[in-house]
């Protein structure tokens, strides 16, 4: 099947690609492994969750969010809103087709991608000029290796299967992360009564979402510094010195972090009250696990009924993009730094992949389809 652009992954990245590449009237077919468009938010996301930034950050392109919606749009409303998105842009992805191999044919200057119709068995050949790699940092649940972690005799699920806590009333239950999900998590599951504990061994920055909000404009008119200096300062009056608690701070300031290594900052939910108030326990990293017990890295030891990982995702794009390297890294990660992190060569194009949320999504889209639609004007004489 020969189409001018092929997009694999129907998440918000490439729906945002297909709506930019029909404004310029450029045909195209994506690819999804999944029965659905947005798996992750339509599967696997935990009810409570909230977009961490206000809505004119968190739009795709073509279509802001309505004035009457919420500023912190929740999870259900912002599924509607890509609802409302598939249907007004006329998107219409091939689904169940897990895509296998793609590699690039120099002589004919052509990417051949294979991709596995998980319904029929069928491989099916996708032949095009351009290809775009929107399959998202998000692709893969990432669990770390634990010594004796296969012996654990109580629940393990990552994130992406926690819905919500009613089942783990008077349970203990260990969150690992502390990234935005894992503190979120953990506030939700003290909400429902849990006993819960939280890992917190890397330093990071916790601030209110007024605080984000605040930093993203004045990151318009100021330099990163400044809006740091002043972020950093709001903590402080808001939340205290929080190193009694076992939570650090990094020396470089959140604004910087996110930028330079893609790291956000804490979007507090509440989760800090509880832990200054011990309702749930912060914990060093772990040892070891032998059936109920975690050995934790300053030897004490707990029994626990459940562990949540929210470690986090990765991309697994290089298990099938066999030419990564024209535009990936060995992590699956754009190999060109930001700004030009969404072009690579031969035509190899990545979106969503900037660590910059979705409003990174909106510029990576747009930037992609005014460079295929560019060079496709140039090989016409345009």
């Amino acid at each position: 099947m020969k189409n001018d652009v092929v997009i694999v992954g129907a998440g918000p990245s490439g729906l945002a690609t297909s709506a930019c590449l029909s404004a310029h009237s450029i045909p195209h077919v994506i690819l999804e492994k999944e029965d659905v468009y947005a798996s992750l938010w339509k599967k696997r996301a935990y009810d409570r969750l909230k977009l961490h930034l206000a809505k004119e950050f968190c739009s795709l392109p073509f279509k802001p969010h309505s004035p009457d919606s919420p500023t912190y749009i929740p999870k259900d409303l912002f599924v509607k809103y890509l609802d409302d998105y598939v249907s007004k842009f006329n998107i219409q992805p091939q689904y169940h087709r897990s895509v296998e191999s793609a590699c690039c044919d120099e002589n004919h200057e052509k990417w051949r991608i294979e991709a596995k119709n998980m319904q029929s068995g069928e491989v099916e050949v996708y032949v095009s000029e351009f290809l775009v790699v929107a399959s998202g940092e998000n692709s893969a649940k990432y669990i770390p290796d634990f010594a004796g972690l296969e012996t654990f005799e109580g629940e393990m699920i990552h994130s992406s299967e926690y819905k919500y806590g009613l089942k783990y009333e008077n349970k203990g239950v260990l969150v690992v992360g502390c990234g935005n999900s894992g503190m979120e998590i953990a506030y939700d599951l003290s909400n429902f009564g849990a006993q819960t504990s939280i890992i917190i061994r890397n330093p990071v920055h916790v601030v209110t979402k007024e605080m984000v909000r605040l930093g993203m404009i004045l990151s318009k008119y100021l330099p990163t510094f400044l809006v740091d200096f002043g972020v950093v300062l709001m903590s402080n009056i808001v939340f205290g010195d929080l190193s009694k608690y076992g939570i650090h701070r990094p020396k470089q300031g959140p604004f910087f972090l996110k930028a330079t290594q893609g790291r956000a900052p804490i979007i507090d939910v509440g989760t800090v009250d509880k832990i200054k108030s011990k309702e749930i326990k912060v914990v060093p990293g772990i040892s070891s696990i032998e059936g109920k017990k975690v050995v934790f890295e300053d030897g004490a030891e707990r029994e626990f009924d459940a562990i949540v990982f929210a470690t986090g995702y990765k991309s697994i794009a290089n298990n099938w993009l066999k030419d990564y390297k024209h535009a990936l890294n060995e992590d699956g990660l754009p190999k060109n730094d930001f700004p030009n992190h969404w072009k690579g060569e031969k035509n190899l194009y990545c979106c969503g992949l900037s660590r910059r949320g979705l409003f990174g999504v909106s510029m990576d889209a747009k930037a992609i389809a005014d460079d295929i639609n560019k060079v496709k004007s140039q090989k016409m004489g345009n």
